[in-house]
């Protein structure tokens, strides 16, 4: 007679346990909503006749990476946050490719819509903008939950978008980095420092989880 532990040994697979993790964080739909954002980055961008005025594209630039961030944000929910601290193997790695994974699908899907223009609004400011929102989002997710990782990132993107119109400085590229041209060395070291910060922050904590705490 057959050992039916035999039978479940045989028939896992090294998949398994990544597989699993996708679907307990929801990457299916997550994957599903980043197309569709994609999409529609697409569709707001064409209409915008940005050849005449690149910056025309601003608000496709500035706003379409934080809905694609806050979509990663709400993939970083975990059931149970203490399950992943306790766990017998470390999840810090499956953490890292998964938030490195989409945040790098994200930015080459939306890089799409704002094609050409490389120097100004096109793909370098998107994939900049990708990673600072992302940043943003990881870091919440951490410090808040994954339900209400998208707010910080919402708040401060949104806030530069209405209120950087017409300021100058040294400074201005660094705070006002979801706005900036492709180029600017301070916008891309802030987004940068943003996105390696919220990162480390997830990865090492894990998503805060929204039950009660003794």
């Amino acid at each position: 007679m057959t050992d039916p532990r035999r039978l479940d040994a045989r028939s896992t697979t090294p998949l398994d346990g990544p597989l699993l993790y996708a679907r307990s964080r929801a990457v299916p739909r997550a994957l599903a909503a980043l197309l569709a954002t994609a999409a529609l980055a697409v569709w707001a961008a064409d209409g915008l006749d940005a050849y005449v005025d690149p910056e025309r594209r601003v608000p496709v630039v500035a706003l379409a990476p934080l809905f694609a961030a806050a979509v990663i944000g709400t993939s970083l929910h975990t059931a149970s946050d203490e399950l992943d601290r306790t766990a017998v193997r470390p999840w810090w790695r499956r953490r890292l490719v998964h938030l490195l994974a989409l945040t790098a699908l994200t930015a080459a899907l939306l890089s799409v819509a704002v094609l050409g223009h490389t120097s100004v609004f096109g793909p370098p400011a998107m994939i900049r903008n990708t990673l600072g929102s992302t940043g943003l989002t990881a870091a919440a997710a951490a410090l808040l939950g994954a339900r209400l990782s998208w707010l910080p990132a919402f708040g401060y993107v949104s806030a530069v978008y209405l209120g950087s119109a017409g300021t100058h400085g040294r400074s201005s590229p660094v705070w006002a980095w979801p706005v900036q041209p492709g180029g600017r060395t301070g916008a891309w070291t802030a987004a940068a420092l943003v996105f390696a910060a919220g990162a480390a922050l997830y990865v090492v904590r894990g998503a805060r989880g929204q039950g009660p705490r003794a």
